[in-house]
């Protein structure tokens, strides 16, 4: 359940021509690709760029690989602050938020198409929430579609399935505090469900009953886990 540290992604995963896409618009914003590779800043030109372009590469990409998902939210907010300061455009902005957009409305056939696309896009969509600020606040706009997510992944057939379960207190240890700033009472109705998922486990592995009790008990705990707990659970979870 451990994230991968931010240079496990790899941008030689791409084909030449969207590898030097990225690293144009990578360089204007000063962001490291890999390990001892940091990129010089150039000045962030919108007709040296198709920044539309950059946005659905990277959104195409975390859909097929979640490794990369969760880290293009800070890839993401790198291009963005560099676009709004170098040229006081949102190009790369509303391309993003176009797209997910696009794939929030069709998440029901992208889950029944790819379990995976599925995990990867609440993943990623999670990510671009936790990096992205207005006025030093999170997107209102991100809400109710994350919301929407992990209602979806709090269902008793998804709860049926590790890989979502996974991705639930995945993405609640990392933006369920935030969330619940800014809507209490649907993170409440969320927990309901995730309360009832596990003291009606039918078709629950004792994997997915463990990780539902462990991120019942860190929301209990006021978003945070005791040394304690903490051992119990993750050794369980090694075992």
């Amino acid at each position: 359940m451990g994230e991968p540290s931010r240079e496990e992604y790899k941008i030689q995963s791409f084909d030449a021509e969207t590898q030097q896409l990225l690293k144009t618009a990578l360089k204007a914003a000063c962001l490291e690709t890999e390990v001892g590779t940091p990129l010089v800043s150039l000045p962030l030109d919108p007709g040296a760029v198709d920044l539309e372009k950059v946005a659905n590469v990277i959104v195409d990409h975390s859909l097929q690989d979640c490794v990369f998902s969760k880290e293009a939210g800070r890839m993401c907010y790198a291009i963005i602050q560099a676009e709004s300061k170098q040229a006081g455009q949102s190009v790369f902005r509303r391309g993003l938020l176009n797209r997910l957009q696009q794939e929030y409305q069709a998440r029901e056939q992208l889950r029944a198409r790819s379990l995976q696309g599925w995990v990867c896009y609440v993943t990623f969509i999670c990510n671009i929430f936790d990096y992205l600020r207005v006025n030093n606040m999170p997107m209102m706009a991100l809400v109710n579609p994350v919301y929407d997510c992990l209602f979806r992944l709090a269902q008793p057939d998804s709860l049926s399935k590790e890989e979502e379960v996974d991705c639930l207190v995945l993405q609640l240890h990392r933006v369920g505090e935030q969330l619940e700033k800014m809507n209490g009472q649907r993170m409440d109705e969320l927990f309901v469900l995730i309360r009832d998922g596990f003291l009606l486990p039918t078709g629950l592995s004792s994997l997915a009953q463990l990780l539902l009790l462990e991120i019942i008990e860190f929301r209990a705990a006021g978003w945070k886990t005791t040394p304690a707990a903490h051992k119990y659970y993750y050794s369980e979870v090694s075992d």
